[in-house]
């Protein structure tokens, strides 16, 4: 299967969908990734990495219910897709192998 690779921004994206566990919609998504990342997030840059990783097919969305919070309206919620899944896994497995390299000396190749 050809990988897909995201970048940083998406990665984070797709991390706090899945943390937020079928309940992510825009607006948390953006506070919740600017208390974990502490940094400078607009709500445009978030539906924006939402719609590419939606193409990608790593992520979907559905309707909320409406909510009196919003006036009534409803809430698009997104979700991890299997693949979004696998691919976070993905991602996973090579930081945790390079960071383990990096732990261990003996197993770099190149001295430092």
């Amino acid at each position: 299967m050809k990988r897909t690779y995201l970048g940083e921004f998406e990665e984070i994206v797709l991390l706090a969908v899945a943390v937020l566990n079928g309940q992510a919609y825009g607006v948390l998504l953006m506070h919740e990734i600017i208390e974990q990342t502490d940094r400078s997030v607009r709500l445009n840059q978030v539906h924006s990495a939402l719609q590419r990783l939606e193409e990608k097919g790593m992520v979907r969305s559905e309707m909320g219910e409406p909510t009196n919070e919003r006036g009534g309206r409803r809430k698009r919620l997104f979700s991890v897709t299997a693949f979004g899944q696998r691919t976070l896994q993905e991602i996973q497995e090579v930081r945790a192998s390079f960071w383990e390299r990096m732990a261990n000396p003996l197993k770099l190749t190149m001295p430092i």
